[in-house]
C-alpha cells in the first residue's frame, strides 16, 4: 500500500477513534447514573408531562436519571403507590388519591366545598405541609414538592344543578376506598368504583354517566367528550405531590440532593402555575368542542354545600383522622378571619 493511502488510513481511523470514544464516554457515564423510574396519570406529552421532563434533565446533571412512565401505563395512582411498596418504581407523581394510600391525612386537603378559592386551599396547605410530610415520611414516602391538577367539577351526561340530579347518575368514584363508597351510599347516591383509567370505556358502556375531575384531566383525557355537560361550581381542589421512597432518597449521594430538591421545587412551582393558568383555558377549547357549562344558582350552590357539610361527621375520623380534620378547618377559618378583617380595614 502507498505510503501516502496509509498515512490517509491512519489519519481517518484517529479521526473516527476520537468520534467514538466521547460517544462511548457518555455511555458509559449514563449507565454509571443512579436510575430512578417516575409514575404518574399525567398524559404523556402534555404540560406536566414536559415539566417531568425538564426535571428529569436537571437530575441527570445531578447524576440521577430519571425514567418517566405516565399517562397511566403502571396503572391507577393506588397501583403507582404499590409499586412503589414493592420497588418496582421509586417516584410517583399522584394526587391526594393515591397519596391517602400512604396516609389517609393528606386528603383533607382536597375535602369537597371545605375550600371556596386558591388562597384558602394555599393556607391551610402551607400550615399542614410539614406535619403531613413527616407523617408520609414515617412510612416510608418523602415529599420532593407539592403541586395540584386543579379545580374538580362534576361532568355528566346529562345537566347536574343540585344534588337531587346527582342522585338520578352513576357517578364514578376511585376504586379502593371503602369509606368513600360507603359515605355516598348511605346519602342515597349510585357511586361506581373504578380505576380512573377504566372512565372511559364505562362511559362508553354506560355503566358510569357521570364523574367528577378538573377541565385539564377531562380534556387530556377526552372523557368530557362523553359526557358534555360540566356543573360549573368548584367541587374541591385536587391537590398532589411528587414522591420518592425513602429508600431510594437514602442511595441519592448527598451531594446531589440540594440539586434534585431544587428541580423538584421548580416543578412543583410549574406545576401549580401551568394548571392555574391553563384550566379555564381548557374550558373553552371543550367548549369550542360541544361541552355545556350550567352555572348554578345561589341557592343550588347552598344545597351542595349543605349536603357535604351533612357528611363531615363522617368524613371526620373514617376517611381523615379527626384532629386532622379539625385542624384545617381552624386554619382555613383562621384565614377567613383574617381576610374579613383587611377587608374591613
Amino acid at each position: 500500500m502507498p505510503q501516502s493511502i496509509k498515512k490517509a488510513v491512519l489519519g481517518l481511523g484517529v479521526l473516527l477513534l476520537a468520534a467514538v470514544l466521547p460517544a462511548a464516554g457518555l455511555n458509559a457515564q449514563e449507565g454509571n447514573l443512579l436510575t430512578l423510574k417516575l409514575g404518574t396519570l399525567a398524559p404523556e406529552h402534555s404540560s406536566w408531562d414536559n415539566i417531568l421532563r425538564d426535571m428529569g434533565e436537571q437530575w441527570r446533571k445531578a447524576g440521577v436519571k430519571l425514567q418517566v412512565y405516565g399517562n397511566g401505563v403502571l396503572g391507577d395512582e393506588p397501583d403507582i403507590v404499590n409499586k412503589m411498596r414493592i420497588g418496582q418504581i421509586q417516584v410517583g407523581v399522584v394526587t391526594v388519591v393515591g397519596l391517602s394510600k400512604i396516609d389517609k391525612a393528606v386528603e383533607v386537603l382536597s375535602i369537597p366545598m371545605l375550600y371556596r378559592d386558591y388562597a384558602e386551599s394555599d393556607y391551610v396547605r402551607s400550615k399542614m405541609q410539614p406535619l403531613l410530610e413527616k407523617r408520609l415520611e414515617a412510612k416510608g414516602f418523602k415529599v420532593l414538592n407539592w403541586g395540584e391538577a386543579g379545580w374538580v367539577y362534576f361532568f355528566g351526561k346529562t345537566p347536574i344543578l343540585t344534588p337531587d340530579d346527582l342522585k338520578k347518575m352513576k357517578l364514578f368514584i376511585w376504586g379502593d376506598d371503602p369509606d368513600t363508597l360507603n359515605i355516598w351510599q348511605s346519602a342515597g347516591y349510585s357511586p361506581i368504583p373504578l380505576s380512573a383509567t377504566d372512565i372511559l370505556p364505562n362511559l362508553q358502556t354506560g355503566l358510569i354517566n357521570c364523574f367528577d375531575t378538573t377541565p385539564i384531566a377531562a380534556l387530556s383525557f377526552q372523557w368530557f367528550a362523553l359526557a358534555r355537560h360540566m356543573t360549573n361550581m368548584k367541587w374541591c381542589p385536587l391537590v398532589g405531590a411528587t414522591v420518592i421512597t425513602t429508600k431510594a432518597w437514602n442511595k441519592i449521594p448527598p451531594a446531589s440532593r440540594p440539586a434534585i430538591l431544587k428541580a423538584a421545587a421548580a416543578a412543583g412551582k410549574g406545576f401549580r402555575s401551568d394548571i392555574r393558568q391553563n384550566s379555564d383555558k381548557a374550558i373553552e377549547v371543550m367548549k369550542e368542542k360541544g361541552l355545556v357549562v350550567h352555572d348554578v344558582t345561589a341557592s343550588q350552590y347552598t344545597q351542595w354545600e349543605k349536603l357535604f357539610e351533612s357528611v363531615y361527621p363522617q368524613i371526620s375520623g373514617k376517611v381523615v383522622p379527626a384532629d386532622i380534620m379539625q385542624m384545617a378547618v381552624k386554619y382555613r377559618d383562621e384565614y377567613r378571619a383574617k381576610h374579613k378583617a383587611a377587608a374591613q380595614e
